[in-house]
């Protein structure tokens, strides 16, 4: 276990944040992989591709339910220095990773059909959708226990082993990806499904190397069988830090059904754009995505601790940090968004859609760092509900306006991308209105342990 409980928060910081990023680039390169291969296959199998993998958004709200609740308490735990709670939590969090991993997997074939028939824009892209799927639905059945394993470490401070894994699954994935999608080295290429096949054989790797982790190094948290055993009231407690952050990402997958639904009558193109532009978009909110996972632990093990001085100076350093980033990442948007979409189609269509997509969109980049490192404070207090408040918000104020749009005759795809832009700023107002209650609540008449600034 790393205490972070005392010395600089900033390092601390720094320390969880940039292995997390480093995993998280590899991770992304992952589907960016995959994406590039299935791109030289036409545009009904990209948005094919795309339209299938927002599923990925509906399996990683039930895993956030998971990650944020085996993080958040094992992370107090450690604070308190209480490791039979932490390893309790731990293989409780496990027993649910199975059940999740089983019903994801048998409930994915049952609705895969229906799921494709609704987003899809034409006969050709539902068709792509449920090859990929197929071959795609065991892999995203395998992360329940990845993301248990790998929350498990953070909450204790440690995430080298799991970018280890995450970088070495990468590597595996981009080995296999050309073979079994362009059929390099054999001739037999696979097409859709080669790049949902090399994504599962990649994730039942990473969970293999976890296991063997756990079971020959961490001393910490430990597997313990008479532990594994259901225990209804850890598994309400993982439940409730869990369930919202599982809802936001839960909102986020309708977000996206909205913008798919609305968009498919301008085509598979327009899809496509969409979809590249917004794998681009997550590629590039990595760094504050880093950040905000790391703020988690540090605020958690410290609000453990009852060291309620570090709690804000961590929210402090990492809202300054993402801020000046994100803005940086802005301006690059600013400039030639286009070049980030050449990479992955040689369609001038989808060109125009992902690079208009990517410059309007980039513009509530300072507010999403805001958003993600709010949310991760949340998680470390152990109280989610404000987060979920936050993004219901969000969703409401632009699912609605984006359908009554459809019904304009004057409708373009930019004005989606300025409605989204306006509604993430107002997520960011309600997010920070809803911390600065929670901090008076939770922080402000408790006892504090000597102030410590945060770079010291």
């Amino acid at each position: 276990m790393q205490d972070l409980t005392e010395g600089s928060i900033s390092r601390h910081l720094v320390k969880l944040a940039v292995p997390i990023a480093i995993g998280m680039v590899f991770q992304t390169l992952y589907y960016l992989v995959d994406l590039f291969f299935v791109g030289q296959l036409g545009d009904a199998a990209v948005a094919g591709l795309t339209s299938a993998g927002n599923v990925g958004f509906l399996i990683m709200a039930v895993t956030q339910i998971l990650g944020v609740g085996t993080m958040a308490l094992i992370a107090q735990a450690s604070g308190r220095k209480d490791r039979e709670d932490a390893n309790l939590i731990f293989n409780q969090s496990l027993g649910q990773a199975a059940l999740c991993s089983l019903g994801t997997v048998v409930f994915g074939y049952l609705l895969a059909g229906p799921y494709m028939n609704t987003l899809g824009a034409d006969a050709a892209t539902i068709d792509a959708g449920m090859t990929y799927l197929y071959w795609f639905l065991p892999g995203l059945g395998l992360q329940f226990a990845l993301i248990s394993m790998g929350s498990a470490l953070r909450g204790t401070g440690i995430v080298n082993p799991t970018i280890v894994v995450q970088v070495s699954t990468v590597v595996l994935n981009a080995i296999l990806s050309p073979i079994m999608i362009a059929g390099w080295l054999t001739g037999r290429p696979m097409g859709l499904v080669g790049a949902g096949l090399s994504t599962t054989i990649s994730v039942a790797v990473a969970v293999l190397m976890m296991l063997v982790y756990f079971v020959r190094l961490e001393r910490y948290v430990v597997f313990n069988v008479s532990m594994l055993r259901p225990r209804w009231g850890a598994w309400k407690r993982i439940l409730a830090v869990g369930l919202p952050p599982g809802g936001e990402f839960a909102l986020l997958f309708v977000y996206m059904a909205v913008i798919y639904w609305v968009i498919r009558d301008f085509g598979s193109a327009a899809q496509a754009g969409f979809g590249v532009g917004s794998r681009v978009m997550h590629a590039i909110f990595l760094p504050a995505m880093a950040i905000a996972f790391a703020t988690a632990p540090v605020a958690g093990q410290n609000f453990g601790a009852g060291r309620f001085d570090r709690v804000r100076a961590t929210h402090r350093t990492a809202v300054t940090t993402l801020s000046g980033l994100m803005l940086l990442l802005t301006l690059l948007c600013q400039w030639r968004p286009d070049l980030m979409i050449r990479g992955f189609t040689d369609d001038p269509d989808v060109i125009a859609v992902g690079a208009e997509f990517l410059r309007i969109i980039s513009w509530n980049f300072v507010a999403t760092g805001i958003v993600f490192t709010n949310s991760g404070m949340f998680q470390s207090m152990g109280n989610t509900m404000p987060a979920l408040m936050a993004s219901a918000t969000r969703i409401i104020t632009f699912a609605l306006p984006a359908i009554w749009l459809t019904t304009l005759p004057s409708f373009e795809l930019q004005h989606l991308w300025y409605l989204s832009v306006g509604t993430v700023a107002l997520q960011a107002v309600v997010s920070w209105w809803l911390l600065s209650t929670e901090f008076r609540k939770r922080l402000g008449g408790a006892p504090a342990r000597e102030a410590v600034p945060s770079e010291a």
